[in-house]
């Protein structure tokens, strides 16, 4: 009987050194990247879907840096069931009061704090000696651990960090009370066996350090982030930080859904689980390619356009007799279906629904009203509506909001090569219409034109991008475009069979963004961080 219990128990501690909590960080890292700032809803939105799909902590944002900030974290916080909540907070005081404040409605709060470690970082940026970081770690974590006894400590530039102080640093942080102790590869510096060896060395060398989860941070400068952190595992880490489609600043982080699916596929040699339902992989990565504007490279690992696609001869006659040839994960398993039913005129609410749900999207009868009308409109202009279509579709209906201060309600342009272009364009502005001629290079410039003579901006034009949803002459057009006001960027995404009608909603839908940025800058917003 003792026996039994024993081999249980043995069992059951074996199964936990296996798993790896997941820690993602879109919320906040992701939405570092230049123009990737999203609405409370899309956030809310995002975080619902993070708890579903088993993800174990989920990073909400950085409390001090904005109301905008502070309003998401105390809301994802209030909302989510499952998943601990976690807040960003420097080593100041008034950072980690600021994140516990957001976070108190969470049932499971985490304060993450962090300090620079490396000796660049600390001279240069904090202009702090090495005395004085081991005092602030010591203070910080204390501080945290009277609102929470779930408290995460960052050594930002981690891997740039001296050893012996990396280590005397992390001593420090446990015995304040950390529980989490995370290892960030800020800059994307490190490679695997460097990551490794790191995480081995502070195991050997830290006192208490196996009463802590060690975590991994990966930023993907060189290219090796998924690779950093699955060796960080390897070593011993149990926590791996990371993002839906790898969003992040600069080349961005670790992507989530392909350190979990290496772990999956690849449990032979990296034998780890996680809590991750894999079959939410893909509608994850395209709400949130939606919210940000960015889109998923076509031959985006997991979830591209094109991971499952097949044209060569070769591959497709293997593919036709054992997928196995060349696919090593069954699309299902990441939430790719096999069905790609057409959709027309004729069809109706039930079918756009059903369909709409096999998709990811779970609408409410009042929503489904909305969509289904723009879903008719779209199939009076285009004969044949596929999954591609219907993605963009919902995409435009969640950048469409009916209370944006700038809605478009008429455009029409002139164009050919008989010069000048011109468009002749209707703007609502708070309810107001106005109307105006523009000319310009072009049918898009000229619209641009119109759009900034009726409202009038100092914002630059920093991206412009078009691509077809699907094929065909009558495919619809996908605008992004990307601007900057005052060190503040966003993206406007906007879909329609007409390319130019498309280009003016992104535009509006950039304005409209960067006004609500407006409105919730306060005193701290943008503080930089990269942990």
């Amino acid at each position: 009987m003792n026996q039994s219990v024993d081999t249980e128990r043995q069992a059951g501690s074996a199964a936990e050194q296996d798993r790896v909590l997941i820690f993602d960080t879109t919320l906040r890292d992701g939405e570092q990247s230049p123009g990737a700032t999203m609405t409370l809803s899309e956030k809310i939105e995002i975080a619902l879907l993070l708890d579903e799909m088993g993800v174990d902590i989920i990073e909400a944002g950085f409390p001090i840096a904005s109301e905008g900030d502070f309003e998401a974290v105390q809301n994802i916080a209030q909302l989510v069931k499952d998943a601990t909540v976690c807040g960003l907070a420097r080593s100041a005081f008034k950072d980690i009061d600021r994140a516990a404040e957001a976070l108190r409605p969470a049932r499971r709060p985490r304060i993450h704090t962090f300090i620079s470690t490396s000796p660049l970082h600390m001279k240069y940026k904090l202009q702090m000696d090495p005395e004085e970081v081991i005092e602030a770690i010591e203070a910080s974590v204390s501080r945290a651990r009277n609102y929470t006894d779930d408290v995460q400590w960052s050594p930002e530039d981690g891997t740039r960090t001296e050893h012996d102080f990396l280590c005397r640093a992390v001593e420090t942080a446990i015995k304040a009370g950390a529980t989490t102790i995370n290892i960030p590869d800020t800059v994307g510096y490190t490679v695997p066996n460097e990551s490794a060896r790191i995480i081995r060395m502070l195991k050997e060398r830290v006192p208490d350090i196996d009463k802590v989860v060690i975590a991994t941070h990966c930023h993907n400068d060189l290219g090796m982030a998924v690779a950093n952190a699955l060796a960080a595992v390897e070593a011993g880490a149990r926590q791996i930080e990371c993002t839906i489609n790898g969003l992040g600043e600069r080349a961005g982080n670790a992507a989530l859904e392909e350190v979990v699916m290496a772990m999956r596929v690849r449990n032979d040699v990296l034998p780890f689980r996680t809590r991750i339902d894999t079959t939410r992989l893909v509608q994850a990565s395209r709400l949130v390619s939606t919210a940000t504007g960015f889109p998923v490279q076509y031959n985006k690992a997991i979830v591209g356009k094109n991971a499952f696609a097949h044209e060569s001869g070769i591959h497709q006659d293997g593919m036709l007799k054992h997928a196995g040839t060349y696919e090593i994960m069954r699309p299902e398993d990441v939430g790719l279906t096999d069905s790609n039913l057409v959709l027309g005129k004729h069809s109706g609410r039930h079918a756009l629904r059903a369909k709409l749900e096999e998709l990811g999207f779970e609408l409410g009868d009042n929503q489904l009203k909305d969509v289904f009308v723009r879903f008719k409109a779209l199939a009076d202009r285009k004969k044949e509506i596929y999954d591609e279509d219907l993605l963009a579709l919902m995409a435009d209906a969640s950048t469409s909001a009916a209370h944006d201060r700038i809605q478009v309600r008429f455009l029409r342009v002139i164009c050919g090569t008989e010069a000048p272009q011109s468009a002749d364009l209707i703007l609502s502005v708070d309810g107001e219409e106005h109307r105006v001629t523009a000319s310009g290079d072009g049918p898009v410039d000229a619209t641009f034109n119109a759009i900034k003579e009726i409202f009038p901006h100092e914002a630059r034009l920093l991206l412009y991008q078009v691509h077809a949803v699907t094929e065909g002459t009558d495919a619809q057009a996908t605008v992004s475009v990307r601007m900057e006001e005052d060190g503040k960027m966003v993206t406007g995404q906007a879909s329609d069979t007409d390319t130019v009608v498309a280009s003016a909603k992104a535009y509006v839908n950039a304005l409209n963004k960067l006004l609500v940025r407006r409105e919730k800058t306060k005193p701290g917003e943008g503080l930089g961080t990269a942990v």
